[in-house]
């Protein structure tokens, strides 16, 4: 079945637009609830957090609206972090968690992400039932089962808790001056009020929600602002969240920013050093940097590549029994910890990284040298497939043969939007360049 709802982390777009309409989302909740409703019992459960964009409200209703008619009882979470949508499913012991939000995203879009009653995102498999079940339609339940919707106030302090206890009580935070950047997102109370908890000294910026600022000039994509706070605030280390919290990045003393990479790199050596690592293996997917390939083959650890998406890296995780995963984006994957990515969790660990050895972040973060790696987006209109046009698949051909013994080429269309996503890594700039950009200008012409 082809997915026509689904990208690589749940449904995303424009809000008000297909698939991103109150009418779309009763039917996803509809569906999701009968596809999760496996008898006509009343103790099926399901929990739903946002973020803090303002079509939030209409999908929160649309989906309790869905949920309810086929006899799911909705707990309502409010503005959390989408790593506690994960924890509070498995510790309400619920059937169902859902995730309203687009992530990095701006305020115009919305998506809506599933979890399943272990805590993880759904499979494949089970997204193409649910799909199935959107365009068939699901009969509704009879009036005596219709579920019930309550608001569940203690949320993000249930979530506050459980990321404090990642890190042991002798270790305190106190003599450390953080800078977070919660992007105007769903971590805007829930990550300054861990930090101060546990002892630091905590500046925060965009913590300010209006329904329209989520990531705007702030966050783990637009790491400028939090580069300018640390150096203004003379801090010791800065933490950038997304709006959905569950992806971030490090800013040392003087404003650099470390990605996801740099982040995996320390923890895996950390871990492995005390026997934490499981397997020795860290889970990535094929967009992290070479870079960071051969720092683990130098310290006799394992690399397993997946394809992009945090939900990839996890399955992995499970399938081969591993403990450390994520992304270059900045998604952090420590299943000892979380059933997903979890920016402020990963943060904290970078964290205990610098008070355990007291180095400053700078030398943290730089554990590895990258192979230059070039990126570059081409948008692409509805009915459009780029990828199958003749010139461009030229264009990749000859790429592929000049970076051969050289480097590497991906080319990928995103799942969240619609682009394709040229990259390449290689050791000469100049080569690097020249088959990015021939490659970009094929694709740009076909669309």
């Amino acid at each position: 079945m082809t997915r026509k709802l689904f990208g690589t982390d749940g449904v995303r777009g424009t809000a008000n637009t297909y698939p991103m309409t109150a009418e779309m989302a009763l039917k996803i909740g509809a569906a999701v609830g009968r596809y999760f409703r496996k008898d006509k019992s009343d103790a099926h459960r399901v929990v739903i957090g946002k973020d803090t964009r303002l079509s939030g409200y209409m999908f929160e209703h649309a989906l309790t609206a869905g949920l309810t008619s086929t006899g799911m009882n909705v707990f309502l979470l409010g503005p959390v972090p989408t790593p506690a949508v994960g924890l509070l499913t498995t510790s309400m012991r619920a059937d169902l968690g859902v995730m309203i939000s687009a992530s990095h995203n701006p305020a115009c879009d919305n998506g809506i992400k599933f979890f399943g009653p272990d805590g993880f995102k759904l499979s494949d498999e089970a997204e193409a039932e649910i799909e199935r079940l959107v365009f068939e339609g699901v009969e509704p339940a009879q009036a005596q089962h219709i579920g019930r919707a309550k608001r569940i106030d203690d949320g993000r302090f249930r979530y506050i808790e459980r990321v404090k206890s990642s890190l042991p009580s002798s270790l305190p935070l106190s003599g450390l001056k953080v800078v977070v950047d919660c992007a105007n997102g769903a971590a805007h109370r829930a990550a300054p009020e861990a930090l101060w908890e546990m002892g630091a000294e905590v500046v925060s910026i965009g913590v300010s929600p209006n329904g329209y600022n989520i990531n705007d000039k702030c966050g783990s994509t637009y790491p400028a602002t939090i580069s300018e706070a640390v150096v203004r605030h003379n801090a010791h280390v800065g933490i950038s969240l997304d709006g959905d919290a569950d992806r971030v990045m490090i800013v040392d003393e003087d404003g650099m920013v470390a990605d996801g990479d740099q982040i995996m790199a320390l923890l895996a050596d950390r871990w492995a050093g005390a026997g934490k690592l499981a397997s020795d293996t860290l889970v990535a997917t094929v967009m992290s940097n070479l870079g960071l390939e051969r720092f683990l083959q130098a310290r006799g650890l394992k690399l397993e590549r997946t394809k992009v998406g945090d939900r990839y890296v996890v399955e992995r995780m499970r399938q081969g029994g591993f403990n450390l995963g994520g992304e270059q984006s900045g998604h952090i994957v420590m299943t000892d910890y979380a059933t997903t990515g979890d920016g402020l969790l990963a943060g904290l660990q970078f964290l205990a990284a610098m008070v355990e050895t007291g180095r400053p972040a700078s030398e943290l973060t730089q554990n590895f040298d990258k192979v230059p790696q070039l990126l570059k987006n081409v948008r692409y209109g509805a009915g459009q497939d780029p990828l199958e046009v003749a010139q461009v698949q030229k264009a990749i051909a000859d790429a592929e043969t000049k970076l051969n013994g050289y480097g590497r080429l991906l080319i990928r269309k995103s799942g969240t939007e619609p682009l394709i996503r040229v990259m390449a890594e290689c050791e000469d700039p100049v080569l690097l360049e020249h088959v990015v950009d021939g490659i970009v200008s094929e694709v740009a012409a076909s669309v």
